[in-house]
């Protein structure tokens, strides 16, 4: 079945089984294989993409729901030369240590932040009427679903507090 996809900016078309993950397109048919295959039943959060924004479990999503989409990855977030505030601030932080889960987390947090922008609550948020807080239980609950098995939590949460403030 043929979907267009925008990746990272750039319009792909893709001949996939309809059954086919949109984490298996990216990694199996684009050979975009920063995005992760942990779980593969959207409990890590390694396979995190945002896709119009919006951060999704890509092991949980057919590649063809996303005709017309666009889908971000780890690899269309800044450059080598060039890094997202969210990378630089993770490799200040020290929040990877295996690093695998990272491209998932950082994702993940792009799309939190912009939540919290647009004045989402989360679970965590005591006043669901008042614009959600930066802090430190903020951030834990909402990047819950992103799992890392060498417990860099304490740094992924100042990672992003950084990376927030230099973002705003």
């Amino acid at each position: 079945m043929k979907t267009t996809i925008t990746v990272n900016g750039e319009a792909r078309t893709l001949d996939v089984d309809p059954r086919t993950t949109l984490l298996d397109a990216l990694r199996e048919h684009l050979r975009l294989t920063g995005t992760k295959k942990g779980c593969d039943h959207g409990q890590c959060g390694a396979c995190t993409v945002l896709v119009n924004g919006t951060r999704i479990n890509s092991c949980l999503s057919l590649a063809v729901m996303h005709d017309g989409d666009e889908v971000t990855t780890i690899e269309g977030i800044g450059t080598a030369e060039k890094l997202h505030p969210l990378q630089q601030a993770f490799l200040t932080e020290d929040a990877f240590q295996c690093g695998y889960c990272t491209p998932g987390q950082i994702c993940s947090a792009i799309g939190m932040l912009a939540e919290i922008e647009a004045g989402l609550p989360s679970h965590a948020s005591a006043d669901v009427a008042a614009a959600p807080q930066l802090n430190a239980e903020e951030i834990r609950e909402r990047m819950s679903g992103n799992i890392c098995r060498c417990t860099a939590y304490p740094q992924i949460v100042e990672a992003i507090k950084r990376a927030a403030g230099e973002m705003a």
